[in-house]
């Protein structure tokens, strides 16, 4: 085999989340043992874990990892990047796209990275505000571009399958910093992540 993917799961973790999943089985009235149920306590742990597993990896490593000198000084635009995160408040889903721009100031970062960086903050228990901020404040920390610019875009389940139910609601944040805190270049971004070029 040339290629092979492995999950690994940190036992003490794993066995923790199993014991809470049953007991949370049990408290809205299921039966654990029940043949369908049977492990569905260890599928549920195994994937919190890896809705979670933002915790444990370094943006700042990751976009420094990929870092190379260009004298390319005009608009980067990675868009339409796919979320998946879980709302801090009901543990629910919540999941949309982000648009990332950024001009760099001698540097430019490997394409892939920014989706990365994305990921990991979204791997975490988030509201969608402070996610924003995050990837952004990640984004000027490391590559120090000449400004840098996120949108993003989000269904939250809370909002959908509880509470007040609205089905086709969206959430929109964004931030600038530098050059996008200009109306020209933030009128330019917006009207790429709204155009459909491809």
């Amino acid at each position: 085999m040339s290629y092979l993917k492995e999950e690994i799961f940190n036992e003490e973790t794993t066995l923790n989340l199993i014991n809470n999943y049953e007991q949370l089985l049990l408290g809205v009235g299921e039966d654990p043992a029940r043949d369908g149920l049977l492990k569905t306590p260890e599928r549920a742990a195994k994937a919190l874990q890896f809705l979670t597993s933002g915790y444990d990896a370094d943006p700042r490593k990751i976009l420094n990892s990929a870092l190379f000198k260009e004298e390319y000084s005009e608009m980067v635009l990675v868009k339409d990047i796919e979320i998946y995160s879980m709302c801090e408040h009901h543990m629910l889903p919540f999941f949309g796209k982000a648009h990332i721009a950024y001009i760099p100031d001698g540097y430019i970062v490997g394409l892939s990275k920014i989706p990365r960086v994305v990921d990991i903050f979204a791997r975490r228990l988030q509201v969608q505000e402070r996610l924003t901020h995050e990837v952004l404040d990640c984004i000027q920390e490391v590559l120090r571009p000449l400004g840098a610019a996120i949108v993003i875009e989000a269904r939250h389940m809370c909002m959908m399958m509880r509470g007040v139910q609205k089905q086709n609601s969206v959430t929109t944040t964004s931030a600038f910093t530098g050059e996008f805190r200009n109306n020209e270049t933030r009128s330019e971004f917006l009207t790429l992540i709204s155009a459909k070029l491809h």
